[in-house]
C-alpha cells in the first residue's frame, strides 16, 4: 500500500518561514520524481515545485529564491522549506511522487493546510 504523509503546515505570519516535510512509504522512492503542489480556495491545484530522482529542481515563477525543495531517499522523505511567505501563498499543499519511466503512475498525499495571514 502506497502512502504519502505531508506535515509541517500551519499558521504563519507574512514573511515567516515553514517546512514541509513528506514521508512516502509502499514505494522504491528513489525512481520517482517528486513534487509539491497547491490547491487556494477557489483555484485549481498548481505546481510549486519539482525534484527528480536526479536532484534536478524546477520551481514555479511565483516562488523562486523563496521556496527549496529537496529530497533525502535514505529516509523516503521529501522537503519544501518556504521562506518569505506571502498570503497569496495560503491553500492546501499535496504531495506527489510520479514514476521516472511508467509516467501515468502517480500518487496523492492527503495535504496539509498553509495559511498566511496576520
Amino acid at each position: 500500500q502506497v502512502q504519502l504523509v505531508e506535515s509541517g503546515g500551519g499558521l504563519v505570519q507574512p514573511g515567516g518561514s515553514l517546512r514541509l516535510s513528506c514521508a512516502g512509504s509502499g514505494i522504491i522512492f528513489s525512481i520517482y520524481d517528486m513534487g509539491w503542489f497547491r490547491q487556494a480556495p477557489g483555484k485549481q491545484r498548481e505546481l510549486v515545485a519539482i525534484i527528480t530522482n536526479g536532484d534536478s529542481t524546477n520551481y514555479a515563477d511565483s516562488v523562486k529564491g523563496r521556496f527549496t525543495i529537496s529530497r533525502d531517499n535514505a529516509k523516503n522523505t521529501v522537503y519544501l522549506q518556504m521562506n518569505s511567505l506571502e498570503p497569496e501563498d495560503t491553500g492546501i499543499y499535496y504531495c506527489n511522487a510520479r514514476h521516472r519511466f511508467y509516467r501515468g503512475l502517480q500518487y496523492w498525499g492527503q495535504g496539509t493546510q498553509v495559511t498566511v495571514s496576520s
